[in-house]
């Protein structure tokens, strides 16, 4: 099947559905589903952003602009995952506990405003890798057009740059959370220190990063080609991440899903 034949696939799921909340991190997958369903279904489609201390204040703000630059109806929701041990004690499905309080607030959401459906922006690239959020998904019963349609990551990708999609390159980013290794307890002092060190290596002009919190040692995953940037500014980073709570610092290539090694090992 043609990428334009995926895409009027994904285009004829949301008009069908009449009215959706689309579930809106502000990443890429779910910001074509709702750039579509806004698209195809004007004022009868709203994105929804979950907001917690799980979500870095930058991509908060960003999800908000992009929703305002497409011309979106948005809706920010404050969800509780963080009053639920089975999420914080970080098991392995630790998702699957995030997904479902979110799913169920959407739930709570559409049902007061009358809209018939959810969806998410989840690809087909997605079933591949370990997520227990899509057990969530599957049992909210929540739709998936980018998925059903086909698209891949990097059509995604490709259809957002078509539509002229500032976002068509953001790279991913995951909540703060899944920076803590699993068994490790999710704490709000652990994201904090994990927001203000990632901010800090931002600023460096480092596009994808992740830090790993292994209490007082920080891992710092960056791509290949920034590992020598990284390396000109060790003392720097040192400094910053002591103020942080880190002592000792480590510095390796990305790579995405890392933490999810640990689960295979033991499996």
């Amino acid at each position: 099947m043609t990428l334009d034949a995926k895409l009027e696939n994904a285009r004829e799921t949301l008009r069908s559905l009449e009215s959706v909340v689309v579930a809106y991190s502000g990443g890429i997958d779910s910001a074509l589903v709702l750039k579509l369903a806004t698209d195809e279904l004007g004022e009868n489609a709203l994105g929804v952003t979950a907001d917690s201390p799980s979500v870095p204040r930058k991509e908060l703000a960003e999800a908000k602009r992009l929703a305002a630059d497409m011309g979106a109806r948005h809706h920010v929701i404050n969800t509780e995952e963080f009053k639920d041990e089975n999420y914080t004690s970080n098991p392995g499905n630790r998702c699957y506990f995030c997904k479902t309080e979110l799913y169920g607030r959407l739930r709570e959401l559409a049902r007061e405003r009358s809209i018939a459906h959810i969806a998410n922006g989840t690809n087909v690239d997605d079933l591949g890798d370990h997520r227990p959020g899509l057990v969530a998904a599957d049992e909210a019963q929540i739709i998936s057009p980018l998925r059903d349609a086909g698209l891949t990551k990097a059509e995604v990708r490709e259809v957002a740059k078509q539509l002229g999609m500032e976002v068509w390159d953001k790279p991913a980013s995951p909540c703060l959370s899944s920076r803590v290794p699993y068994g490790s307890v999710v704490t709000l002092q652990k994201l904090s220190s994990i927001e203000n060190a990632e901010s800090f290596i931002d600023e460096l002009g480092i596009r994808e990063r992740r830090v790993r919190h292994f209490g007082q040692k920080a891992r710092i995953e960056v791509n290949h080609a920034d590992l020598p940037t990284m390396k000109a500014a060790i003392p720097r980073i040192k400094e910053k991440f002591h103020a942080l709570g880190f002592t000792e610092i480590e510095v390796t290539e990305f790579r995405s899903g890392n933490l999810n090694a640990a689960l295979s090992a033991h499996g």
